[in-house]
């Protein structure tokens, strides 16, 4: 018996099965997710992929999620699919409707890119990523925020737009904590270091780098 959760078992907690580790559940090849990122939903955690938006096969963007990720139900992320044309007089798609419209309005350099979230991210309820940004190691994204703007690591930001509320700690902690990347230890090593990651002793904390 492990002493440790699966990380490619799709429901971990034997009795509930609104959670999954999501990884296990993906089935499109653009969303990439990492060991031990979980989403939890109301209702079914198969909902997560209706919950990225605008995410079309032609154009090619990624959702990239880091581990150890904790993902609220009704989050969401909208990709590139849902961008327009702001240069043109017009921004709506006459294009895609065809017949004579056909070859009217060029959709290039509308993608704003991949949207990248690294590791150890909370989101909370019905936040909004929208498409290409950058969410940095350790963040927390507040309750239906609408982020527009990257967000740094281990910094808390909410509202419409999302805007820093603080700093999680101090440059030395956020430093020291990019440094160790804990995330990317061997799971033995996290499990045995569990305690320290666990508290805001920063003399134990230290000790690991």
């Amino acid at each position: 018996m492990t002493i440790y959760p699966d990380p490619n078992n799709p429901y971990p907690l034997e009795n509930y099965k609104q959670l999954c580790f999501l990884k296990n559940i993906i089935t499109n090849p653009n969303i990439i997710v990492g060991d031990f990122t979980y989403y939890d939903d109301f209702e079914n955690p198969h909902n997560f992929e209706n919950n990225v938006l605008y995410h079309f096969d032609f154009i090619g963007d990624k959702l990239i999620i880091g581990k150890f990720c904790a993902i609220a139900s009704d989050v969401k992320f909208m990709m590139n699919g849902g961008n327009h044309p702001l240069n043109y007089f017009t921004t709506y798609p006459f294009t895609i409707f065809g017949h004579a419209w056909e070859n009217t309005m060029s959709v290039a350099n509308t993608s704003k890119g991949d949207t990248i979230i690294g590791n150890d991210v909370w989101f909370g309820y019905n936040a909004l990523i929208m498409p290409g940004i950058k969410v940095g190691d350790g963040a927390i994204i507040a309750a239906s925020s609408v982020v527009t703007k990257d967000v740094e690591p281990y910094t808390i930001v909410g509202g419409n737009p999302a805007k820093l509320i603080r700093k999680r700690f101090e440059d030395e902690v956020i430093n020291l904590l990019l440094k160790l990347q804990w995330w990317d230890w061997p799971i033995e090593k996290i499990t045995q270091n569990i305690g320290i990651l666990c508290s805001n002793n920063l003399a134990a904390l230290k000790q690991l780098y």
